[in-house]
């Protein structure tokens, strides 16, 4: 297996088959319960290993278990952890209190029949934090946390077996490991390694506030696309503004942008009709999510401070950016959304305005449709005589695709403490405050939905409206006009609902006025946006310049004026393919 997007090696095996009917558990009489025994050998790890160890199991032949798993319609997996697993010992799931399954909760629940059978080891370092803490979290190494592509994880060859009431015990030998990316000689795989380009050139550094804070190396990295024309010697005196795109991880291009000019937006960029622009992502994968959300927090660290503080004077430095504020925007959609508008409300001397899309929840009174500091639980709204399922994806007709118990037991299932890399834990773990034992505190029961109100109140630090309305008086002079956000009004998420809230809060707003800007997509769900990144291009040229100081020459980079200012409210609008999205990463081995 090489690379991230390489295919585990799938082999028939020969059958096993054991004889007679139904599972343990599930007929009066004797039978063998269920286990999946899993180990692996020295030949492919010689030294103990902390982690979670994940079984799945598929009808369907034509790809590998682990391919299949899914918040709802997916195949059947369970997870335990293990801690100091040493080579030939063996890590058993039962039906017992450390095994937790999706959508089977236990293995016993599993129908008898003719099964293919693979086994996975999500591997933990232990960090010894600044804060006091010790905690074991996987470390990503360039896969942008995706544990089904992170190298030093290990994985069995799929087998089939004939699963019923006597099978007892199944043994999966975790024979093959994800293989080590090259690194340069003295380099990191943290960030991955991407080749420049000539109009992309990847920068990386070595947080000082990261490394202090994990007790190791940590490094952030930024890919950074220029302008047509950077390197002509003619524009060597010209600087440029700069869009700060936030999203997932990413080692490619800015907008997917391709040298060849080989889609729309490369071909514009390099046109004439593009202003001269500096686009930038961040690259922050880190032990709980492919995303940092860019702001410092008790659990994830001093991200914020590690981008803002230190990567954006690099970039600076080594790029010719107007370093100021008035020429910096934000952009992004979803967890892009919240983070571009978080870098500016909490980053004002940084950043100049924020063209937010589809944000995560900006008001925990709507996490998506949970009202954390008052609702009793996030999974039903209770009745006297009966209840009501919380859902937590749409289509923009209305219905439903999963509920949140089915997501959060999905994530339960991927790992515990905030350790599966979904969207649920990486909440907790930047919203929130850090628990008893060194992992988020949880701000409710991930199997039942009961919502712990202590832990609930302390996420109003990252409450962005909570935040906003509390800080108005300081903040308001720097952000009047500097706020304007876009969502569907059906988001598959629910997310325009807290994006709703927030703009009623902005509304109200008088000492100053917020003049923020909201725009909603007519039945449009996630990932909708008013314009192309071409178009909005344009409205972050006529933006900046509107702003610039008295006296600044901007015709060097401003280029045509064509696109206007707001979008009307019933513009069509485009889903950007390029904008960040909020669905789970399930695996993708193909």
């Amino acid at each position: 297996m090489s690379g991230r997007g390489a295919r585990w090696v799938a082999a028939a095996a020969a059958m096993v088959v054991v004889s007679a009917v139904g599972l343990s558990g599930s007929a009066a009489g004797s039978g063998k319960p269920l286990r999946f025994a899993v180990s692996f050998g020295s030949q492919v790890r010689s030294s103990p290993v902390d982690g979670r160890v994940l079984v799945a199991v598929s009808k369907d032949g034509s790809s590998d278990p682990f391919e299949q798993i899914d918040i709802i319609g997916g195949t059947p997996f369970w997870g335990r952890d293990v801690n100091g697993l040493r080579p030939g010992q063996r890590a058993v799931l039962s039906d017992d209190a450390v095994t937790y399954g999706h959508p089977l909760s236990t293995v016993d629940q599993l129908p008898p029949g003719d099964y293919h059978v693979q086994a996975f080891l999500n591997t933990y370092d232990t960090f010894h934090r600044s804060d006091g803490s010790t905690v074991k979290l996987h470390m990503p190494c360039g896969d942008g946390q995706n544990m089904f592509a992170s190298p030093g994880n290990l994985f069995s060859t799929p087998r089939t077996v004939h699963i019923d009431r006597n099978t007892g015990t199944v043994n999966l030998d975790l024979g093959n490991v994800i293989p080590q990316p090259t690194v340069p000689p003295g380099g990191t795989c943290q960030q991955g390694n991407p080749t420049d380009t000539a109009h992309v050139k990847y920068v990386k550094m070595l947080s000082p506030s990261l490394s202090a804070f994990w007790g190791r190396p940590m490094y952030v990295g930024a890919n950074v696309l220029l302008p047509a024309g950077y390197d002509d010697p003619a524009n060597a005196g010209v600087r440029y503004p700069v869009e700060y795109n936030f999203g997932h991880f990413s080692t490619g291009a800015p907008h997917g942008f391709r040298e060849d000019g080989g889609n729309a937006f490369s071909a514009w960029w390099l046109s004439d009709a593009a202003p001269r622009f500096i686009s930038v992502t961040f690259r922050t994968e880190n032990p709980f999510y492919d995303s940092s959300y860019n702001v410092d927090s008790p659990n994830v660290g001093p991200y914020g401070t590690a981008t803002n503080r230190e990567l954006v004077p690099l970039l600076d430095k080594q790029f010719r950016t107007i370093g100021q504020p008035w020429a910096r925007v934000t952009s992004g959609g979803s967890t892009g959304g919240w983070e571009a508008l978080a870098s500016l409300v909490f980053y004002p001397d940084v950043y100049g305005g924020t063209f937010a899309g589809y944000p995560d929840p900006v008001d925990f009174r709507r996490h998506q449709i949970v009202n954390v500091y008052s609702d009793a639980n996030a999974y039903r709204i209770d009745h006297p005589y009966d209840s009501v399922t919380r859902p937590d994806s749409r289509t923009p007709q209305g219905e439903i695709n999963y509920s949140n118990a089915d997501e959060n037991h999905y994530e339960l299932a991927l790992g515990d403490k905030d350790r599966s890399e979904g969207a649920w834990a990486i909440w907790e773990a930047v919203y929130g405050p850090q628990g008893a034992d060194g992992y988020p505190a949880t701000v409710w029961d991930k199997d039942t939905g009961a919502i712990d109100h202590g832990v609930a109140a302390q996420w109003q630090g990252k409450d962005i409206r909570a935040y906003l309305a509390a800080h108005w008086p300081q903040l308001g002079d720097t952000l009047r006009g500097e706020i304007h956000l876009y969502v569907g009004d059906t988001d598959t998420y629910y997310l325009n609902d807290a994006v709703e809230l927030l703009q009623q809060q902005l509304d109200a707003e008088t000492s100053p006025p917020a003049d923020a800007s909201f725009v909603y997509g007519r039945e449009k769900g996630h990932g909708w946006s008013p314009y192309t990144a071409q178009q909005w291009f344009g409205v972050y040229a006529d933006y900046v310049a509107g702003r610039a100081p008295a006296g600044t020459d901007t015709g060097a980079w401003r280029g045509h004026t064509a696109t206007p200012k707001a979008a009307p409210a019933t513009l069509t609008g485009v889903t950007d393919p390029y904008a960040g999205d909020r669905v789970p990463r399930r695996p993708h081995l193909g």
